[in-house]
C-alpha cells in the first residue's frame, strides 16, 4: 500500500538515481535540459546543497549520511501546480455543460459544504494525499468563501511540510446567497488569514477574487488593497476561459476594454498574479499580461473538458514579450491530479494550434515555468543547489505497456516524451518534500 507522511528535516542524507531537470525556458533558450544518468542530490535541512555525478560528489557526503537509490528511476523536481480548486476535489467528472451552467449546477452546490470545518478537513486530507500520489509538491488553490476552508488548507499544508499557496475566494454577487461576501467582509476575512497564514512556515496567501463576474468593483477594489498592503502575497483569478464568460464580462463592465482590462483597472496585474486559462487573450491582452509580469495558468483537461477552446502556448510564449506560463490541472472541471497527464493534453492542444510542443518544454511548463509563474522560481522548479529538495522519481516501467515502450527510446527527451504521454499516478514511484519521503508508491 502506499503511504503520505508528513515531512520532518532530518540530518544530512541524499538521493541518488538518473537525475534529469530544466534550469532555463525552453522557449526562448537552448541547452537548458540538465542530466546525471548516475547522479546525486546532497540535502541538508531540506535544501539541496550538492548535485552532480555519483562519482564527482560522493565524497561530500557526511559520515553515516543515509543515501536513497533508485537504480531505475528518473528524478526531476517536483510538479507545480498553478491552478486548482481543492474545495471541488469531490465534484471531478461531473458530467457538465459549459462553464456558467457547470458553476451553477455542481461547483457552488459543492462549495457550500465547506462551512462545516470538519468536511474541509477530511477533504484537504484527501486532496494533498492526491497531490503527493500524483508528484504534486506545490499547488495554487482556491478555496471556498468560508474562512475555515482556508484554514483546512493551510493546517494539512503545515502537518505536511509542503510549499502551497491557496485563498478565501471573494465574490460577492451573481452566486448563491450562502457564498456570497461583501467588499469589506472578504477584506476583513482575507485580512486576518494573511496575517494567520502568509509567511508561515511554508505557506503563502494568494488575494483570490474568483473573476470578474462574481466580483463587484469594490470588492476588486478591496483586492488590490489587500495587494498593496502585503506586497508578498500573490493574486489569483480567472480570465477569458470561455467566449460567453467574456461577454457576460463586457456586460457588466461596459467601460472597460476587455476582459483583462477589469482586472487592469483594479490595478490587480503585477508579478505573483496567476490568471487562470486566458484561453481567448487577445495579442494585445498578452502583451499586457507580459507588461505586468503576470503569469497564465494552461488548464488543458479543464478546457477539453469544458469546451471552453485551445490555448496558443506559442503565442504566449513568443520571444518579443513572452508571458510567464504554468500548467494547471483546474480540479475540478479538470479531469486528473496528475500533471503527466495534463502535460498529455497540453500536447495534444498545442498539436490542434499547429505547435509541436517538446517533451522539454512539457517538463519546464510541470516545474520551473509554474515555479517563475508563482514567483517561487529561487526556492523549487528545478534540482540546483541552494534550491529546496521537492523531488519526484518517476517509474519508467510502471506498467507493461509503459515498460515495454521505455525499452524503446534512443533519447532523454524520447523518454520524457512517452512519460508525459503515456503516464500517470502510476508512475510517480516517490515524492520527496524538502528531501524526506512523502509519498512511497511501493509503501517502503
Amino acid at each position: 500500500m502506499p503511504y503520505y507522511l508528513p515531512s520532518s528535516t532530518s540530518g544530512d542524507h541524499a538521493i541518488r538515481g538518473h537525475v534529469v531537470t530544466v534550469t532555463g525556458d525552453p522557449f526562448l533558450e537552448s541547452d537548458v535540459l540538465v542530466e546525471h544518468t548516475d547522479g546525486l542530490i546532497i540535502v541538508e535541512g531540506g535544501v539541496i546543497t550538492s548535485v552532480g555525478p555519483y562519482d564527482q560528489t560522493k565524497h561530500l557526503l557526511a559520515d553515516g549520511a543515509h543515501v536513497d537509490h533508485h537504480p531505475d528511476g528518473i528524478i526531476t523536481a517536483g510538479f507545480i501546480d498553478t491552478h486548482i480548486h481543492y474545495v471541488q476535489t469531490g465534484i471531478i467528472a461531473a458530467f457538465g455543460a459549459q462553464l456558467i451552467d457547470w458553476l451553477n449546477t455542481y461547483t457552488f452546490v459543492a462549495e457550500q459544504k465547506f462551512v462545516d470545518q470538519a468536511y474541509a478537513d477530511a477533504v484537504a486530507k484527501v486532496f494533498f494525499d492526491q497531490l503527493l500520489s500524483n508528484g504534486t509538491t506545490t499547488a495554487l488553490t482556491f478555496a471556498a468563501v468560508y474562512p475555515q476552508s482556508v484554514d483546512a488548507f493551510f493546517e494539512e499544508a503545515t502537518r505536511r511540510n509542503m510549499r502551497m499557496v491557496g485563498g478565501k475566494v471573494m465574490m460577492d454577487r451573481n452566486a448563491p446567497e450562502h457564498l456570497l461576501d461583501t467588499a469589506q467582509s472578504s477584506y476583513d476575512d482575507s485580512k486576518a488569514l494573511i496575517e494567520r497564514w502568509h509567511g508561515k512556515g511554508r505557506n503563502h496567501y494568494a488575494v483570490t477574487p474568483r473573476f470578474a463576474p462574481t466580483s463587484t468593483p469594490e470588492q476588486l477594489a478591496a483586492a488590490a488593497t489587500l495587494l498593496r498592503e502585503h506586497p508578498t502575497t500573490l493574486m489569483h483569478t480567472h480570465v477569458s476561459e470561455n467566449l460567453g464568460e467574456i461577454a457576460w464580462v463586457k456586460s457588466l463592465f461596459p467601460e472597460a476594454n476587455g476582459y483583462l482590462d477589469v482586472y487592469d483597472r483594479a490595478g490587480l496585474l503585477r508579478p505573483g498574479a496567476v490568471l487562470a486559462h486566458g484561453v481567448h487573450l487577445t495579442a494585445h491582452e498578452r502583451l499586457r499580461v507580459h507588461e505586468t509580469g503576470s503569469a497564465i495558468s494552461h488548464c488543458p483537461t479543464s478546457n477539453l473538458f469544458l469546451g471552453s477552446g485551445l490555448f496558443h502556448v506559442h503565442q504566449a510564449k513568443n520571444h518579443t514579450h513572452p508571458v510567464k506560463v504554468g500548467l494547471g490541472t483546474d480540479i475540478g472541471a479538470g479531469t486528473s491530479f496528475s500533471l503527466l497527464a495534463t502535460m498529455n493534453e497540453a500536447y495534444k492542444v498545442a498539436q490542434l494550434t499547429q505547435y509541436p510542443l517538446d517533451s522539454i518544454k512539457m517538463l519546464y511548463l510541470a516545474t520551473l515555468g509554474s515555479a517563475e509563474a508563482l514567483g517561487l522560481d529561487d526556492r523549487i522548479g528545478s534540482i540546483e543547489v541552494g534550491k529546496e529538495a521537492d523531488l519526484v522519481v518517476l517509474d519508467t516501467k510502471a506498467t507493461p505497456l509503459l515498460e515495454f515502450r521505455s525499452a524503446q527510446v534512443e533519447s532523454l527527451e524520447e523518454q520524457l516524451f512517452v512519460l508525459a504521454t503515456m503516464g500517470d499516478d502510476r508512475a510517480i514511484a516517490t515524492t520527496y518534500i524538502a528531501g524526506d519521503v512523502a509519498y512511497s508508491r511501493d509503501g517502503h
